[in-house]
């Protein structure tokens, strides 16, 4: 991250400008920069915001919440749940993928990069954006949750009929900062192979968003990542 304001779509830089400026943030920036020199730190810097750059807040349709991004070499590229392309898939988004097969008989990709995703308005949000080589949930707790929770709140204030897809305890504990009067939250669990037959495989999510996307007037999510 730069110095300075870092570099994110615009839409999204002028909803959250005053974070850019908070005593956590500054604290924040400063303990990446400390990380940076005395570890590998993913992503790539470029690509520490991805989500936010891929999905503007004025097209967000759909958000996606994860915990952490991959901490494997190669792995993380600023999606939650998504790996950089020729990065063999990990067993949760194999799992989401499952489901989506099931669900809308899509088949099941060999490809881990769901840029599509997020270029057709579904925000793949990481509460937390960082994390140090091999160490997960190292970046946990230095700030990123505070801004991520108003990433969150900025889109329940600011945007309506939004589709919260909420999966896990993590995840569903965000629930609080929606406005459950003008948007829809689906919940189920996470699907990591721990918890995915506990009722993430047969949720549904997929069909179920774009059901709702069509009944308030909206262009349903197109779900194969390679189509």
């Amino acid at each position: 991250m730069s110095e300075r304001t870092p570099n994110i779509e615009e839409s999204w830089q002028l909803a959250l400008q005053d974070e850019f400026s908070a005593s956590y943030f500054i604290g924040l920036k400063e303990f990446l920069k400390d990380e940076k020199q005395k570890h590998e730190i993913f992503p790539p810097g470029s690509r520490i915001f991805a989500a936010l750059n891929f999905t503007p807040l004025t097209a967000v349709k759909v958000v996606i919440l994860g915990q952490d991004p991959y901490h494997g070499r190669g792995q993380a590229h600023g999606l939650c749940f998504s790996v950089s392309e020729g990065v063999k898939p990990p067993p949760s988004l194999v799992n989401i993928y499952k489901e989506l097969h099931d669900d809308l008989g899509i088949p099941i990709s060999k490809s881990g990069n769901l840029e599509k995703w997020a270029q057709q308005g579904v925000l793949l949000l990481n509460a937390t954006l960082t994390v140090r080589a091999g160490q997960a949930g190292s970046h946990q707790g230095k700030g990123w949750e505070t801004f991520t929770d108003q990433v969150i709140k900025t889109i329940s204030d600011l945007r309506a009929g939004i589709v919260f897809l909420l999966w896990g305890k993590y995840a569903q504990d965000k629930e609080v900062l929606i406005d459950q009067s003008k948007h829809f939250i689906l919940k189920a669990p996470h699907p990591s192979p721990f918890s995915a037959t506990r009722g993430f495989f047969g949720c549904k999510h997929f069909s179920k968003t774009n059901q709702i996307l069509q009944d308030i007037g909206l262009e349903e999510i197109d779900w194969n990542p390679e189509s």
